[in-house]
């Protein structure tokens, strides 16, 4: 057997310890509707789907390069492990042993020298076309990688007001990989499952839909360090989840991110995840699983120490609270006093959007960035003006600035003026009218204007850069880290 394809077996077997597995192999010059269908009914058969990828030939049957052909493979998410096969698929199926061989629907009548080789050790050849009930259409585009090519809506009159221009954006940019950077807060896990609409039950007025893609990806205060590391950043992110494997996924996304993390272990919660039930285009329903009580005091010392050894050498810290109990009043207390002993710059979000906070707990930021909701609940006030509002948040949280996001129609600036009792208010309109997907902009907000701040750009500059990078976000499906690239493209339209 070739030495390549020993050791991709070798680490597969690994992999699928004690795992049910199923094999597919084939050419895969084209990936067409008939090989999506074979894969998700062979990943439907166990627990591991191992695809094997046909090696270059010189008899025409592959007519693209093989790593090519491999990297497509590799993208279907119901796919876990792929190779290139330099072997024959039965001399593969003898070492590798699969419970489940599948192979297409066309193969059944005909002879097929698998057969021998799983009869030998006891699996399963089943022969199948797939499922034909499925949106092609959901499956053959990534949404999250699919932009939509809209250019930004420039607000040149804002920059003139505020005396910055593209130029000083760039320069500002430029100096985001100087950064040592703490974000602290909730890990979630997102998963988007696409579903084809069957129709209406008959027994009841109920929306029928069957699953045929996930895909998931780290949210919460994991995205808002993955921004930071993205931009360029050096990263530090701290968290508690549970043990399972929600956690190993949000562990290994933040290792490829490049994001240095330190998650504690709570056994009393599982990691949060939230499920967005979704079909062309549009969320259907929302479930969210999690346990949202205080961590314990033994948690919040165990971070707290982990947390202080590295302040030294911190230009900025991020809060980024879900309200589901990651960060209680002491542990935020405690770290905001060591934060200001050591002049850190410190700057927080405090979502309420399915449960209640209070945004003003988070004291001396440089600044906050409620929602209009989160910052009428913060000081009770569900009459006043948007400006009056702002102050009242700002002196009730001591924050030196307060950034009021308003969905589509931008934000509100409210600048405070130290050692006076005067204020500098302005406007932002929305650089994106055309959002795909609006979750996760008030994460890729709060990150690109944070470390603007912390280059020691003003209040209008981090502004105008948060709404840049929220521009970028709302053009695609889930949570991706938005680069210094992406943000660059944007800025040269």
């Amino acid at each position: 057997m070739h030495p390549e394809t020993q050791k991709s077996l070798a680490l597969i077997k690994r992999r699928t310890q004690n795992k049910k597995t199923v094999f597919v192999s084939g050419n895969f010059n084209i990936v067409h509707p008939g090989h999506l269908r074979v894969l998700r009914f062979a990943a439907e058969c166990g627990d591991a789907l191992i695809v094997g990828v046909h090696g270059n030939k010189t008899d025409g049957h592959t007519l693209l390069d093989e790593q090519f052909r491999l990297e497509g493979i590799k993208s279907i998410t119901w796919v876990d492990f792929a190779f290139i096969m330099r072997d024959s698929p039965e001399e593969l199926i003898k070492e590798l042993r699969p419970s489940i061989v599948v192979k297409g629907k066309e193969h059944e009548e005909v002879y097929n020298p698998e057969s021998e080789a799983v009869k030998s050790y006891g699996g399963k050849l089943l022969f199948c076309s797939g499922d034909v009930n499925f949106s092609l259409a959901e499956l053959l585009q990534d949404e999250s990688k699919r932009i939509i090519s809209s250019s930004i809506v420039r607000h040149d009159a804002f920059m003139k007001r505020h005396g910055f221009d593209w130029d000083d954006l760039c320069r500002t940019l430029k100096r985001f990989e100087r950064l040592k950077v703490v974000v602290i807060g909730d890990t979630i896990v997102d998963e988007y499952i696409n579903c084809d609409p069957l129709g209406m039950s008959q027994e009841d007025p109920t929306i029928v839909v069957t699953p045929v893609a996930k895909n998931k990806y780290i949210g919460g205060a994991g995205i808002v360090a993955a921004h930071a590391r993205k931009m360029g950043a050096d990263v530090y992110f701290f968290s508690v989840a549970g043990s399972d494997k929600t956690a190993q996924f949000a562990k290994a996304k933040l290792d490829e991110y490049a994001v240095k993390s330190f998650i504690l272990e709570d056994e009393s919660r599982p990691t949060i995840l939230k499920q967005r039930f979704r079909s062309s285009g549009k969320t259907l329903l929302r479930v969210n699983h999690l346990r949202s009580h205080p961590i314990s005091k033994e948690l919040q010392k165990q971070q707290r120490k982990n947390l202080f050894e590295i302040l030294d050498e911190t230009d900025l810290l991020i809060f980024s609270d879900f309200n589901y109990g990651i960060l209680p009043q002491p542990f935020v207390d405690s770290i905001v006093k060591r934060c200001r002993q050591k002049n850190i710059m410190m700057v927080a979000d405090s979502q309420s959007s399915s449960q209640v906070g209070d945004v003003s707990r988070f004291q001396n930021m440089f600044f906050l960035t409620p929602t209009e909701r989160e910052a009428r609940l913060a000081v009770r006030d569900f009459e006043s003006g948007l400006v009056v509002l702002a102050e009242k948040l700002r002196k009730k949280a001591l924050a030196q600035n307060i950034l009021i996001t308003l969905d589509k129609e931008g934000m509100l600036i409210h600048e405070g003026i130290l050692d006076r009792e005067q204020w500098e208010t302005d406007k932002l309109n929305a650089m994106n009218p055309v959002a795909v997907d609006p979750a996760g902009a008030g994460d890729s907000l709060l990150t690109c204007s944070a470390l603007a701040a912390a280059c020691g750009a003003d209040i209008w500059q981090c502004a105008y850069l948060g709404s840049l990078a929220a521009a970028c976000q709302v053009e695609r499906t889930g949570n991706i880290p938005i680069s210094i690239e992406d943000l660059m493209a944007k800025m040269s339209k």
